[in-house]
């Protein structure tokens, strides 16, 4: 029994290993594609160009942020679920769900948990003004 406990142990340590992997492969790869986009597009986009390359790489974080979470989650709570192993986790999850929140607040200028107002002033979300029948318009 502990020899099929501990093989599992073991491929749940590689799992939250290849989420971590994952999410700075995330980070990575957004990067480069945002930096690649401002450097097409800086000349003739002056300060547009800047905003969309802040948006693509704040994006490219949270999503890379959000894989290096569920790495964390399984490998302490799965590998090595002691009561030091949990706290440091939930310390490390309320760090990265701060840096969340600021990076949405940042790309879309509300919290998460706002509505979202489209130009047309439709409202998106639990109480959407879409028209009967209709649809918001981003």
């Amino acid at each position: 029994m502990s020899v099929n406990l501990e093989m599992f142990r073991n491929i749940m340590e590689g799992v939250g290993i290849a989420l971590d992997g994952v999410g700075v492969l995330a980070v990575v790869i957004g990067a480069v594609a945002a930096i690649a986009r401002f450097l097409t597009h800086w000349r003739r986009e002056g300060e547009a160009a800047w905003k969309l390359f802040r948006q693509h790489l704040g994006r490219a974080i949270l999503l890379g942020l959000e894989f290096l979470v569920a790495g964390d989650i399984i490998r302490t709570v799965v590998v090595a679920p002691t009561l030091e192993n949990v706290s440091v986790l939930g310390l490390i999850v309320l760090i990265r769900t701060f840096l969340s929140f600021a990076l949405q607040l940042e790309l879309e200028g509300r919290w998460p948990w706002q509505l979202a107002v489209a130009k047309n002033g439709c409202q998106h979300g639990p109480n959407s003004t879409a028209p009967a029948g209709g649809t918001c318009l981003p």
